[in-house]
């Protein structure tokens, strides 16, 4: 099976409608990010077929979830959810966040090789990233702690913003965990095809006494 049969397969098995051209993007995506991977360390995951499932798939499982048009992927790495995610949302504008140089420099490269305009790359700490606008809905995965993730994001959600925390067993000491000024909407189950791995969701807002006083 080729990989363009594989991300075929893979997508219709999780009712993801995805155009071919989008599709070829995505795998030109897979296949920088493995041969940047040995100099940069991007991901442990070195089998282009697992990437297929457990970075693509994984990533546009949360499509349907995001909300409002600017969109920050916090902790982004190599460029997950973020790229996949503004590859089928050309619509929506996204930022990724790190830390890191190294990743930003390939995410740059991504975003010039794969003709995204509507993404943004930004190198810096989260804590001290103070951009102009706010964002509609802030995703993580693989980032920290819920609590540690409210604490670190919170100054760069609208006031109708989401909080979206990508997870793997259900996180139920985090959620035990959450700061007072905090309340969680949903938690949901990622049932993706394919993958033996447990998936969650959680979108968390902030309380509305909370948003209240910010509005006053």
């Amino acid at each position: 099976m080729t990989s363009a049969q594989c991300l075929q397969e893979a997508l219709i098995a999780n009712h993801l409608n995805v155009a071919l051209d989008v599709q070829q993007k995505m795998l030109a995506f897979i296949e920088q990010m493995q041969k940047w991977n040995s100099v940069f360390n991007l991901t442990a995951i070195r089998d282009f077929e697992k990437a297929i499932w457990l970075h693509l798939v994984d990533s546009l499982s949360i499509h349907s979830y995001l909300h409002g048009q600017r969109i920050i992927d916090v902790g982004s790495g190599a460029g997950l959810p973020g790229i996949p995610l503004a590859l089928l949302c050309p619509d929506k504008q996204f930022v990724l966040l790190d830390s890191n140089s190294k990743k930003t420099r390939f995410l740059q490269q991504m975003v010039y090789e794969l003709g995204l305009s509507n993404v943004l790359v930004t190198h810096e700490r989260v804590e001290n990233y103070r951009p102009s606008m706010s964002f509609d809905s802030i995703m993580t995965r693989a980032f920290a702690t819920l609590a540690v993730m409210l604490e670190k994001t919170a100054h760069l959600a609208s006031n109708h913003g989401q909080f979206l925390a990508m997870k793997g067993a259900y996180p139920s000491e985090e959620l035990a965990a959450l700061p007072a000024d905090f309340k969680v909407r949903y938690v949901e189950r990622l049932n993706l095809v394919g993958l033996s791995v447990e998936r969650h969701l959680v979108c968390i807002e902030r309380s509305f006494d909370e948003k209240n006083s910010r509005d006053r």
